[in-house]
């Protein structure tokens, strides 16, 4: 059976594919996320561990170290579907951020 990432409770298999791609395909917007959100502003990259409805886990790679990152998301999100707007809409604060 297919998980429908976008209309799905964030349950513990939802997590593990949202954090995949995000991994995968989206590996610029995750260190974007530690640097602006979880404040490592010198984070050279890092990996989405897990994701729930109150926020999300990072390990952020910074001057050869490993360090955990957890950054608390501004509402507590209902579904899958709310998981990919509020990402969507934190890369491109972040992104304006980082122009200022």
């Amino acid at each position: 059976m297919e998980i429908n990432i976008v209309s799905d409770k964030l349950s513990p298999a939802v997590s593990v594919r949202i954090c995949k791609h995000m991994n995968e395909d989206h590996a610029d917007a995750v260190a974007i996320y530690a640097q602006t959100f979880g404040k490592i502003t010198n984070a050279t990259s890092a990996e989405m561990l897990a994701i729930d409805e109150e926020g999300m886990d990072l390990k952020a790679q910074v001057n050869g170290e490993i360090v955990p990152v957890r950054i608390p998301f501004d509402h507590r999100l209902v579904d899958a579907e709310d998981a990919h707007h509020t990402l969507i809409a934190m890369i491109k604060q972040g992104r304006k951020e980082a122009k200022e």
